[in-house]
Order: C-alpha cells, then structure tokens, then sequence
C-alpha cells in the first residue's frame, strides 16, 4: 500500500465519532483498524490521548473501548517503559468465517431502522391498557436484569414486544425475521458488558417514551440504540 492511500485510510477510521453510541462506535472503529491491517498484529496503537483526540471523544470513553477489546482478545495492555495498546498477535478466530457483504448488511439493517422505528412511534402513538404498559415495563427490567448468558434472549423479547404492541400484527412477523438475521451476526462476536450497559440505559429511554406518548422521542431513542449495535456490526462484519 503506497503511503497516499494510507493516509486517507487513516483519515477514515481515525476520524471523529458520533456522540450518542460514543462507546460503540469507537469499538467499531477500532476493530475497523485491525481488520484493515492500518495497525497490524504486535503493533501498537495510537496513545489513549492520541486516540480521543482523533475520535473526539474522552479519554474515559477510549480506556472502556480498548477494555472492551482486551478483554475479548483483540488487544493486548502492557505496562512499563514500552508499554502501550498492542494488537494481539495471533488475532482471535472469528466465530464466522469470512465476511458479511456491505449490501446484504445495508439491506437488512435498513430495513431494522424502518421497521423498529415505525413500531417505537405506532406504540407511543397508541392508549396502551394497563397489561400492555405493565408487560412493555416487565420486558425493560428483564433485559435490565439478564445475566450475559440470557441478555440476548431478553433484548430480543423487549425489542419484539415493541412490535407487537404497535397493533399491527403483519408487522410482528417481519420484525421477528429481520431480528432472528441480526442476532445471528450478533451471535459471531462476544457480547460487550459495557455495551450492555449502555443499551440497557437506552432502553429506559425508549420504553419510558413510550409510556408518555412522546412518539418523536420514542423514534429518536429508538433509532439512537439501533445505530449502537449497527456500529459493531460493521466494525466486526463488514
């Protein structure tokens, strides 16, 4: 690679994230970086103030990213005179071989933001009876309260609740479709516990949307979380 195209691929995956998945996209970032080879395996990465400053982001928001991805095997801390943030050598196996087609994910990922969102501002649209506001709430404090081994499962029951409680039944079918593909790529990289966190902050959000009939808050919210793990997707898939 001759040093022109370096530099502009540099400029892309070291250029500022958006503020409302800081974490998950500096993740994603970072993985884009090691998958391109811009730092390959047994190099070291950027310094932690070099590395907020390009993304715009803190110094905290980077510490957490780069925890995230040690602790899943993609990057190795190391302390003392030559310490740093070194790209673990080998790198871990995907648990998927190859890569998912940019269209392919495109199109389905599309499809979620449309498909989520328009449930999200039906629902707060909608007089929901008090079982449906009760079991909408119960779903939230159950994926709150899921252990990593049963998180998927309950985001997913939550985000399909959604659905269902739109009133639109054909929806609930397409919903279930377009998850059931997510959660199998999602299923190819180990789950994040601060990324759990986060999206467990932004269920509140969307739920007690929701719940107050705020329809253009729902939809924002809701899009808000989708362009979290649409981040990591990428990052690890594309």
């Amino acid at each position: 690679m001759t040093d022109a195209p370096l530099r502009e691929v540099h400029r892309a995956v070291y250029r500022p994230v958006r503020e409302g998945n800081a974490l998950e996209d500096t993740v994603a970032r970072l993985v884009q970086t090691i998958r391109l080879g811009v730092v390959g395996p047994g190099e070291s990465l950027p310094s932690e103030r070099e590395l907020a400053t390009m993304y715009g982001v803190s110094r905290d928001t980077v510490r957490e990213a780069i925890r995230e991805l040690a602790d899943t095997g993609y990057l190795v801390r190391r302390r003392g005179r030559y310490g740093g943030t070194f790209v673990a050598n080998p790198l871990p196996r995907p648990a998927a071989p190859g890569t998912v087609p940019v269209e392919e994910l495109d199109d389905v990922l599309g499809l979620r933001r449309v498909l989520e969102a328009g449930a999200a501002r039906a629902v707060a649209g909608r007089a929901l009876a008090p079982e449906a506001r009760a079991e909408l709430w119960t779903r939230y404090e159950a994926a709150s309260t899921a252990s990593e081994g049963d998180y998927r499962r309950a985001d997913t029951l939550l985000h399909l609740t959604i659905a269902e409680l739109a009133g639109i039944p054909s929806l609930v079918a397409l919903a279930a479709e377009n998850r059931a593909r997510v959660n199998a790529w999602l299923d190819t990289f180990p789950l994040l516990p601060r990324n759990i966190e986060h999206s467990n902050a932004q269920h509140e959000g969307i739920v007690k949307a929701i719940l107050a009939g705020r329809a253009d808050a729902a939809e924002a919210a809701i899009l808000e979380h989708l362009a979290g793990s649409e981040a990591l997707l990428r990052g690890f898939l594309a």
